[in-house]
Order: structure tokens, then C-alpha cells, then sequence
């Protein structure tokens, strides 16, 4: 049977996945900040259009949001016309933006109090992932809230896992960040190394995509790099923002994150190069 759920945040993620819950049979009241998209959702995908998240969150039994940061998100929770303040009892709300583990922390509590859920739900696959409904979600939080929200999370997602308590999805999707960061640079090094040295850097890419350095950054952005095409994908900014959460993360808890802190400063050059919303594989036009 088709849930009363509501979908916060319709950005180049949000707006594909909510589209997977409406065609999946549920009643999606959507928000988001310039309410033109939400009327361009409403218009392609049916549902209901709600002016505040507060009125978004009126009666349903699950509440997803997808929006830019910490702030934004504390905003659409548990400011003056946040969704936290119209969340019934028993209903959850699911987080997809990549976030702070502390607010995450934050939020859950609060939610626990007033008897309804809070899974932290970051996503990892980007624009492509979301509206193929091919993500992988990480979350955080309890058990029983888990097992309500993972259906319906399954219409845009190819894994949904619950990682541990709550913050525990920031944190993997943190781990995520740091494995990209550190895969882009090497492969961007490989690439300049190949052109400089003279190879058939596409062929090559053939044949060591076959070997044990295969990855999705190879397989899906290797000749993308090579043409320099960089117009597409997760943006650098983004990338920088995530980061900074990683190295606050890292300051707080003792990691040493030496590659991690050093390609977040490559990334800062690409930025003043005037690349900030350029696919991530950008990292090569440094070289």
C-alpha cells in the first residue's frame, strides 16, 4: 500500500528521487526553497505542493529531505516553520543530505523526544545514481526506524544499510568522500603521466581498467578527463563542502587524513581556476 510521505529539497538529487516514490505508488507532498521547481515537480509527477517544510510534514508517515548543509538542514527541522514541529508519532524522518555526524546526533534526539524517528541517510552514486534509482544509502539511527523507511527508500536505491546509531551514515558516507578524493588524484597523476610519456592514454585506460586498479572513477570519468569534459556530475564545490566535514571530523576523533587534506587544497585551485561547479574529476586540470 501506498504511504503519505513528503519529500524536502528538490536540487539536481531530490527532485529524481522523489519522482521514484510517486511513481511507486505513494502520495508525495513535496517543498523546496524556490517553489517554481516544486511546481515543475508537481506538474510532471502529480502529488501536492506544500510553501513551508512545516506544512510538508502535516500527517505523514515519512518525511525525506535532501538539502545543502548543516544549516540548511537544521532550517527545514526545527526552525520556525520546521517539519519537526508537525511530525506525528511513530512517523520518521529520513535525511539524505550529507551532513555533520553532530547534527545528525542532534537531530535524532530531539526526534526521540517528541516520539517519532530520525535516520541520518546520505546517498552516494550522484545526479546519474539518484535519477536511475541506482544509490547506495548508508543511515544511521534505530533499528526499528530502519526497518519502516528501507522499503520506501529501496524505490531510488540499489543498497540501503544501517550502518549503527545514529551518525554512523555521515560517517561511512565520510569514509566515501575520503576514498574518492584520494582514487580522482591518483587517477588524474596516472593520466598526465600517460599523455607526457606519449601513450594511447584511452587504450591504456582499456587495459589497466581490466587489472587490479580498476575503479568507478576509472570506468565512468577516465576518457571523460582525457576529453576535458568537465560539465557534468559532482561538483567541486560540493566535494570542499563534504571535505570540511571530513577534516572536522578527523580533528575531533584523531585521524590523520594527509592525502585527504591535500587534495582538498587541489581542489581549492581548481576553484580558483574558476572550476567550483565542475565534476570532480576536474583534479586533472590542475596538471
Amino acid at each position: 500500500m501506498g504511504l503519505k510521505v513528503a519529500f524536502l529539497g528538490l536540487g539536481v538529487m531530490g527532485y529524481p528521487m522523489a519522482g521514484h516514490l510517486a511513481k511507486a505508488g505513494h502520495t508525495v507532498t513535496v517543498y523546496n526553497r524556490t517553489v517554481s521547481k516544486a511546481q515543475q515537480w508537481v506538474a510532471e509527477h502529480g502529488g501536492k505542493l506544500a510553501h513551508t517544510p512545516i506544512k510538508a510534514a502535516e500527517g505523514q508517515d515519512l518525511v525525506f529531505a535532501c538539502v545543502g548543509n548543516d544549516d540548511d538542514l537544521r532550517q527545514v527541522c526545527t526552525g520556525i516553520d520546521g517539519a519537526f514541529h508537525a511530525m506525528q508519532p511513530g512517523a520518521v524522518f529520513i535525511d539524505h543530505t550529507t551532513a555533520s555526524a553532530k547534527i545528525a546526533r542532534e537531530l535524532h534526539e530531539q526526534a526521540e523526544s517528541s516520539g517519532f524517528g530520525f535516520l541520518d541517510a546520505p546517498v552516494s552514486g550522484g545526479q546519474a545514481g539518484a535519477q536511475n534509482g541506482q544509490l547506495t544509502v548508508m543511515c544511521g539511527g534505530n533499528e526499528v526506524d530502519f526497518e519502516k523507511a528501507k522499503p520506501v527508500i529501496a524505490h531510488f536505491a540499489k543498497a540501503v544499510t544501517l550502518m549503527g546509531e545514529s551518525g554512523s551514515g555521515q560517517l561511512t558516507k565520510m569514509m566515501n568522500q575520503i576514498c574518492i578524493g584520494g582514487l580522482v588524484q591518483a587517477l588524474s597523476e596516472a593520466l598526465k603521466f600517460g599523455m607526457n610519456a606519449g601513450l594511447d592514454v584511452n587504450k591504456a585506460l582499456d587495459v589497466i581498467s581490466k587489472g587490479a586498479a580498476q575503479s568507478w572513477q576509472m570506468e565512468n570519468r577516465g576518457r571523460t578527463m582525457v576529453k576535458d569534459e568537465f560539465n557534468f556530475g559532482f561538483a567541486v564545490d560540493w566535494m570542499r563542502k563534504d571535505f570540511s566535514l571530513v577534516l572536522e571530523e578527523a580533528r575531533r576523533n584523531g585521524s590523520q587524513l594527509p592525502v585527504t587534506a591535500l587534495v582538498d587544497q587541489f581542489y581549492a585551485e581548481v576553484q580558483a581556476m574558476g572550476g567550483g561547479r565542475w565534476d570532480t574529476s576536474s583534479l586533472i586540470k590542475r596538471l
